[in-house]
């Protein structure tokens, strides 16, 4: 490093040490002019640190230092040159001596330093004697600002009765002059307003509370703090700042009634629920802190209750039970609020609750009757006679004059026609016998109404339980159908009856089934009880013959056991069935019905089979009529010329009116075919039948016969263009019988011969029978 350079770093060393004392600059600037001395030997710029001070020129110019080196003789060989920031402008230099001089005012706080080269140069050569030197003029700073508060106005809050000392904020002042030398930018806070209540820190600016504030005494407090610069030396400049202080709020006040007595009355009439009256405690507190709950002390509690209305903390009482006059006339009630929330910091100033004395009078009130109780239950047996006594009902006038009441039954009209009430005294008997396999409870309302003021009325509910009475007799639960084979043998189980009974068993159900005496002996059955309320029918005989009786008909007598136990005789119907290796249960039930009509197996055989050809002729004919309404082949072109149909208002001429319309030119060129001429159908149909006896429906003379029949329908022009009716007598060699058409026959029906008939089966039997009768008459 040579010296210039090492000049310069002192110089910048001095220009930025953080110290303020004038003792260390003169120190440094010492120590630079002894080692500039030690130096002059050598080639070097010497000069003294340079400094000028802000805002101090009264003269045009202001010598701020010297440039120098030592190769000047002093002989004005030497030129300097100034070069750099300000050059020229804010600066100049004595071109001979290397003297700087400061032409302007400077600001420290817009330029705090400026940065500059010296050079030196030999005038007849004009060339630099040794290199340029970097040099900096720094701008002392003098006290021109003055302190800012620049984030008021403050507003700050703080706990009441906060102990002396707790911090509240802190205020924060600025000075623009330079903090890094002299007193110039060193602030010193001041309280100008606020005591006794804070203070503030001198050097921090954080104001603390200085005494215990009741916000209930004063909520707010406006603190005015000050900032002097120079640590408030004189000459010093200051500036204020304004904080407003609010206090919160803390619970340390407990409520307080403003009334140790309060009077209250409700009517005896009052529903529950009532509001009897408020009261109201004061809190000197707010928010939460005021919160408060009511309490209702004592034996009243039960009669009254109390509840908080959140938004107005008033107590409010509520009337929780009905309350009578007559009874009791006046009731005191103590009433306690009580803080919500407790602050444990204050409890030792006493307990944050008070209390009061409400007194409650009770106005009287005209009453409707009241009955001895809200609901009666009430019980009779069934089957009691007319005007029997279910019980009675009480109700009194509670009020003083107790005026006489009168009852009623107020209910459905069905109701009414069962029970009636004494309107005096309350007696309720019935109207009609009670059954309780109908019914078994009855609700019934009952009115009481004051005889001297028919408005006050009072129900009460009555139940009436309809006791049960063993007044009906078991029965078959249905009716049972009841077969025996003709083929059955002794000891066979041929039905499982049971029992039902209308009454109820508080014991539960139990049935014995017998056969009545009359029938015990010679029976052909017995009965046996199972004892479970079920009972087996058993044949007492092997065999049993439907030609001497069909139907048997057993009394089963069934005894229940109520008190007294009642018998019934029901009548099981037992029929014989001619029954093969399994019973046809179908068969056997229709043929008992029939025999019940007095028909024969061979009447009911023939009627079935006369069913059963008119199921086959009705199924025969449903299949024609769905054949027709199957659309031909040509119903699309039918549909096609019915399209074109041509309506005349006139009648026409006859046959010669067919000329006024050729319908064969509906028909396209697609559809004409060759016409043939018929044939006579007649004869066809004579000769065809007699082949149809032997020829069958796969023959080739069936197959041509429909072709040509087809062929010639569709080719013949003179035929109407809509369907047809196209008769075929060819029936076929399908049927046993075969032909039973009567077309191109001469002879009757009375010269056929039915004897086939008995070829049939037994089925066929008696229709063959009339038939064949019938052609013997009329041989």
């Amino acid at each position: 490093m040579n010296f210039s350079a090492w000049l310069h770093l002192m110089v910048m060393l001095v220009q930025l040490w953080p110290c303020s004392s004038s003792t260390l600059n003169s120190s440094i600037q010492n120590t630079v002019q002894s080692f500039t001395a030690a130096r002059r030997v050598k080639r070097a710029w010497l000069w003294e640190p340079l400094f000028v001070t802000e805002e101090q020129i009264s003269l045009d110019i202001v010598y701020v230092g010297q440039l120098k080196t030592d190769l000047d003789k002093q002989d004005g060989n030497l030129k300097y040159i100034l070069t750099g920031e300000g050059a020229g402008s804010i600066f100049v230099i004595d071109e001979y001596s290397g003297k700087i001089y400061v032409t302007q005012k400077l600001d420290r706080e817009k330029k705090p330093f400026y940065i500059l080269r010296a050079q030196a140069i030999n005038r007849s050569t004009q060339l630099p004697v040794e290199p340029g030197s970097e040099f900096i003029i720094k701008v002392r700073d003098i006290n021109d600002n003055k302190p800012q508060f620049l984030d008021g106005p403050y507003v700050a809050t703080v706990p009441e009765m906060s102990p002396e000392g707790t911090s509240v904020t802190q205020v924060t002042a600025t000075d623009g002059d330079d903090p890094s030398y002299g007193n110039n930018a060193r602030l010193l806070y001041s309280l100008v307003q606020g005591q006794p209540y804070f203070s503030v820190e001198p050097t921090t600016g954080v104001i603390r509370m200085a005494s215990q504030m009741d916000r209930e005494t004063k909520d707010q407090y406006l603190v005015i703090i000050q900032a002097k610069d120079m640590v408030g030396q004189p000459g010093a400049f200051s500036a204020t700042a304004t904080v407003t202080i609010n206090l919160s709020d803390v619970n340390d006040n407990p409520p307080k009634f403003p009334q140790r007595l309060y009077y209250m009355s409700v009517s005896e009439d009052a529903p529950v629920g009532t509001t009897v009256g408020k009261v109201f405690a004061e809190d000197s507190d707010v928010g939460d802190n005021a919160a408060m709950d009511y309490f209702i002390e004592g034996d009243s509690s039960d009669v009254f209750d109390i509840i908080t209305n959140s938004e107005t903390q008033e107590g409010i009482i509520l009337l929780k039970k009905r309350v009578d006059y007559e009874r009791r006339r006046r009731y005191s009630i103590q009433a306690k609020a009580v803080n919500r929330y407790i602050d444990e910091r204050f409890l030792k100033e006493g307990p944050f609750e008070d209390t009061t004395i409400v007194k409650i009078n009770v106005e009287d009130a005209d009453e409707p009757p009241v009955f001895t109780s809200e609901s009666y239950v009430m019980e009779i047996d069934e089957g009691a006679a007319r005007g029997s006594m279910v019980g009675a009902v009480t109700a009194r006038d509670p009020d003083d004059d107790n005026s006489p009441v009168r009852y009623s039954i107020v209910h459905s009209t069905y109701l009414k026609r069962l029970f009636s009430i004494n309107e005096h005294n309350g007696t309720i008997i019935t109207t009609e016998p009670l059954d309780r396999e109908i019914v078994s409870w009855h609700n019934i309302t009952v009115t009481a109404t004051e005889t001297r003021n028919p408005e006050k009325i009072s129900e009460a509910n009555v139940y009436v339980h309809v006791l049960d009475v063993n007044d009906n007799a078991p029965e078959f639960p249905k009716k049972y159908e009841t077969f025996v084979c003709e083929n059955a043998v002794s000891g066979q189980l041929i039905q499982s009856i049971s029992a039902v009974d209308k009454d109820d068993s508080a014991e539960g159900h139990h049935f014995y089934f017998s056969l009545a005496r009359e029938t015990t002996n010679g029976s052909h059955f017995t009965v046996k009880d199972n004892q479970d309320n079920t009972a087996g029918i058993f044949t007492e005989k092997s065999g049993f013959r439907r030609q001497e009786q069909v139907f048997f008909y057993l009394p089963i007598l069934i005894e229940d056991n109520g008190i007294p136990p009642l018998t019934s005789t029901n009548t099981l119907t037992v029929t014989v069935c001619d029954c093969d290796t399994e019973v046809n249960t179908f068969y056997c039930r229709y043929g008992a019905f029939m025999y019940s009509l007095g028909l024969s197996t061979e009447a009911l055989v023939a009627v079935l089979a006369c069913i059963l050809i008119f199921l086959v002729f009705f199924l025969a004919i449903v299949a024609i009529r769905q054949q027709k309404k199957k659309k031909t082949p040509f119903s699309e072109k039918v549909e096609e010329f019915r399209e074109n149909i041509v309506s005349y208002d006139d009648e026409g001429g006859g046959e010669e009116d067919t000329e006024a319309f050729d319908i064969s030119a509906l028909r396209t060129r697609a559809v004409m075919r060759t016409h043939k001429p018929r044939k006579k159908v007649v004869s066809e149909i004579q000769s065809l039948y007699r082949q149809s006896l032997q020829v069958g429906p796969d023959s080739a003379i069936f197959r041509q016969f429909i072709s040509e029949k087809l062929e010639e329908a569709n080719t013949d022009p003179s035929v109407p263009p809509y369907d047809s009716l196209q008769t075929y007598a060819f029936e076929g060699t399908g049927s046993l019988a075969g032909s039973l058409s009567s077309l191109g026959s001469n002879s009757s029906d009375m010269d056929q011969n039915y004897d086939y008939l008995a070829d049939w089966g037994p089925h066929f039997k008696q229709l063959a029978g009339m038939y064949t009768s019938h052609r013997s008459v009329g041989d």
